[in-house]
């Protein structure tokens, strides 16, 4: 029977030719729903009784791709991917507890985080203890209702690094589950389910992408565990564009080439930085110097320490200031892990919410300076600084 012009446009091309060779590349499933011959296959694909997919909140091919590539660098069972990196810590977090639930944090965390446990959590009727677990006795803290300790591999911005097999015991051995933002270090350095802890989250948005091109997140943790947060997850809806996952997937390909330049990068700029007059403290484990050196070499994997530092400059708010201003290819970028060289400005960006008393607390000064050290040629950035550090 003949059709109208007007079907034949709407329902021709909507499959996909057999074909006994594959694409080279991950195809980008770009749709928001997924259709059915018949009402029993939908039942069966619910009930989980046949693979296939329903809705892209649920999940989606690249999603899957994805999460594959995840959970395996991380050694989890399983994986999450969403649409940014708070929802990926947010979803995580929500899974795990209820109302009247108690939660330990780092009292160093990034801004969004730490704003997530002060303010928003308290709607919940969770209470949250911050600690610092360099100084402070971890097991002072814990309650009978305490559930999460939550800590990050590289503390946001002054680049501790926690005992993390240490601080997992304490937690297990009080009932409570570990979650460990990786998000500056990445599996190529840390895998930090395989020091204990039980959930690992990621702001993908960052060195997962690389590229400054995407927002996203990622959970990776056991099976049991993911079927709690994805529940959640489902139900919030904080979902990733295809075409994000897509482009993470590309990405993730050159992770570890990256990071290892980012992190090569990095160690020589802060040995540069650290015999500058015009900087009072580098703040990067590589550093034989620094307080957390040991503890990084026992955890990290290979001899990299990541691709960020901080510094805090002797003329403190007026030297960042002038710092900014005067420097030529680096620019002031709120985010980080971009292939080029960025600086961030702690007390005006990621700590924005924090009081003055949070962050004299968190050793957060107006002097701060955060560098996201990128791919160029080490020469040439260190030359940058040289001359711009000479102007200040």
């Amino acid at each position: 029977m003949e059709k109208s012009l007007m079907t034949e446009l709407v329902h021709l091309g909507d499959r996909n030719p057999p074909s006994v060779s594959r694409s080279k590349t991950l195809p980008i499933t770009l749709t928001s729903v997924f259709s059915f011959d018949d009402v029993e296959t939908l039942d069966k694909v619910y009930a989980g009784e046949e693979e296939g997919y329903v809705y892209t909140r649920m999940n989606n091919p690249v999603y899957d791709a994805l999460k594959e590539i995840m959970y395996n660098i991380d050694g989890g069972e399983d994986a999450q991917a969403y649409s940014s990196g708070m929802a990926a810590i947010t979803m995580s977090i929500l899974s795990q507890v209820r109302a009247g639930d108690h939660i330990i944090a780092a009292n160093v965390l990034y801004g969004g985080s730490h704003q997530f446990f002060k303010t928003e959590l308290k709607r919940f009727n969770i209470e949250v203890t911050f600690v610092d677990p360099l100084q402070d006795r971890l097991e002072q803290y814990f309650k009978t209702n305490t559930k999460l300790v939550y800590i990050e591999t590289i503390s946001n911005p002054l680049m501790e690094v926690l005992d993390i097999p240490k601080i997992a015991q304490i937690a297990h051995d009080h009932n409570a589950k570990v979650i460990v933002d990786n998000t500056f270090a990445t599996a190529v350095i840390c895998q930090p389910l395989k020091l204990g802890a039980d959930i690992v989250v990621y702001s993908a948005t960052k060195y997962l992408c690389g590229h400054s091109d995407i927002t996203a997140g990622i959970v990776v943790s056991d099976k049991e565990t993911m079927r709690q947060i994805s529940s959640t997850g489902v139900l919030y809806g904080p979902t990733m564009s295809p075409f994000d996952g897509w482009l993470l997937v590309r990405s993730l390909r050159t992770l570890e080439l990256r990071v290892i330049q980012h992190s090569n990068n990095a160690l020589k700029l802060a040995k540069y930085l650290e015999n500058h007059p015009k900087v009072k403290t580098v703040y990067y484990p590589g550093l034989k110097s620094s307080p957390h050196h040991i503890t990084a070499k026992k955890i990290f994997r290979g001899d990299y320490y990541g691709g960020m530092l901080s510094i805090d400059l002797v003329d403190g708010e007026k030297g960042a200031y002038g710092l900014i201003r005067e420097l030529e290819t680096i620019k002031l970028v709120p985010s980080l892990a971009g292939v080029s060289t960025a600086i961030s400005y702690p007390a005006k960006t990621s700590h924005r919410a924090f009081s003055e008393e949070e962050l004299e607390r968190a050793g957060i000064s107006k002097g701060l300076l955060r560098i996201s050290v990128g791919l160029e040629n080490i020469g040439d950035l260190i030359s940058e600084f040289e001359r711009t550090l000479q102007k200040i």
